[in-house]
């Protein structure tokens, strides 16, 4: 244990000076945060922000856990009002609610799609690397605005890859993350914008920490990809969740680029091998043998 970092009472006395004491007769934790009142989110958040990424557990483990309680504690009412404020305020944002078109490619559809287009790089990404569109609310059905845009975006998280250049990897999903954070931010008011980056906002978080505390080299990555994520994202004209991609099927990528503001493009192969850096399952882990 290391004595020599030792916080003083001085210390303590400047940040906790304007603590006070609330009295309560509850026999169980009560708090004014419906996060910290949720027992299964305290564990989970404590768990995943402080454990390693072992052999045993990967990085990706209980996102849908964690993800279900933040929705489970949205007040609805409120987010679908919301909604349709910024369906008043943005045409865009209407058109692709009212359109409600899905971008649930099957093989087939874009088997046929000229090289360089979206249509290819979906192809390549079923047929060649084994991906998979369909990851998360796959058992959601499109009834109205909200259930729409969950499962939309869930379907186009590997779209955006594949036409941001930020790869499926540990620097990629950093850098995608930090751009869609923006880029929703400067678009919708703070009140929405700040719903629909929630669930990025903990996986951020998450990482950050766990980079921080046991992959020294995966955190160079993590500032470099938070860097090149911001620059990207703020450049975008409008998020890239709204794109209209069934329409962009047979564009060749770097125009859906131009048209996007997706700029600047990080050179292929950046960030490739970054997953062996933090995943200690990778069978090229860096940390192995440093104890």
């Amino acid at each position: 244990m290391n004595t020599q970092a030792r916080v003083s009472d001085a210390d303590r006395a400047y940040f906790n000076g304007g603590i006070v004491s609330i009295a309560t007769e509850s026999s169980l934790l009560v708090s004014n945060s419906p996060y910290l009142n949720h027992a299964g989110l305290r564990a989970l958040i404590a768990q995943e922000m402080l454990r390693r990424n072992g052999a045993d557990l990967p990085n990706t483990a209980f996102i849908p856990e964690v993800a279900q309680i933040l929705h489970e504690l949205e007040d609805m009412p409120v987010i679908l009002r919301l909604f349709e404020e910024e369906k008043a305020r943005l045409p865009r944002f209407r058109e692709w609610l009212d359109r409600r078109q899905l971008s649930d490619f099957s093989l087939d559809e874009v088997k046929a799609c000229a090289p360089g287009t979206l249509g290819e790089a979906l192809r390549q990404w079923m047929e060649e690397t084994g991906y998979r569109l369909d990851l998360f609310f796959q058992e959601v059905q499109v009834t109205n605005d909200f259930t729409y845009y969950l499962r939309q975006t869930s379907l186009t998280h590997d779209i955006e890859h594949m036409v941001t250049g930020f790869g499926p990897n540990h620097g990629g999903e950093v850098a995608m993350v930090t751009a869609n954070m923006h880029a929703r931010a400067r678009y919708f008011r703070p009140e929405l914008a700040n719903f629909f980056n929630r669930v990025f906002a903990y996986l951020k978080a998450k990482t950050i920490l766990k980079d921080a505390l046991y992959y020294p080299e995966a955190m160079a990555v993590n500032l470099e990809a938070e860097f090149k994520g911001a620059e990207q994202g703020r450049n975008w004209h409008y998020p890239i969740m709204l794109a209209p991609w069934r329409d962009m099927v047979d564009w060749q990528v770097a125009d859906i680029r131009e048209e996007l503001g997706i700029t600047p493009v990080i050179p292929d192969g950046t960030w490739a091998d970054t997953n062996r850096l933090c995943h200690e399952g990778h069978g090229d882990y860096v940390g192995k043998g440093r104890g």
